[in-house]
């Protein structure tokens, strides 16, 4: 028997491939308000930062890793953002509708506007703003 080749083999399965509807992925969609504390010295400091974390959705939409991608620089800032983490609740990924578990970057910003000091003034601790998005 002769066999073909194995690039003819792949070649061959690289169209059978091509054949196939396409998968259809969504990424997690974040379905709570950003839980995030900002820390009250850096606060008082006026300090302003952000952090990225890097962070595992599961398929049930839980965090059940964090990483911090990028440090803020300031200890407290990713201290909290990661304390953070186990408040957030997601819409998970799909793949062809189905849920499952991603790694996302996610940005939080702590920033001081002057919405978030009018909030400082009424409240102890303050939330940061977080434009992670959807």
């Amino acid at each position: 028997m002769i066999r073909p080749p194995a690039a003819l083999l792949a070649l061959a399965a690289a169209l059978a491939a091509c054949d196939r509807a396409p998968v259809v992925q969504t990424e997690p969609r974040q379905l709570v308000p950003p839980p995030f504390e900002y820390p009250e010295d850096l606060w008082d400091a006026g300090v302003e930062g952000k952090t990225v974390l890097r962070i595992r959705v599961d398929s049930t939409g839980r965090v059940d890793s964090v990483r911090v991608a990028t440090a803020s620089g300031h200890k407290g800032f990713d201290s909290s953002a990661v304390a953070g983490t186990d408040k957030l609740r997601f819409a998970p990924a799909t793949r062809d509708g189905r849920p499952v578990a991603r790694w996302v970057l996610l940005p939080v910003f702590f920033d001081i506007s002057p919405a978030a000091a009018a909030a400082a003034r009424d409240t102890a601790r303050p939330a940061a703003q977080d434009t992670a998005g959807s």
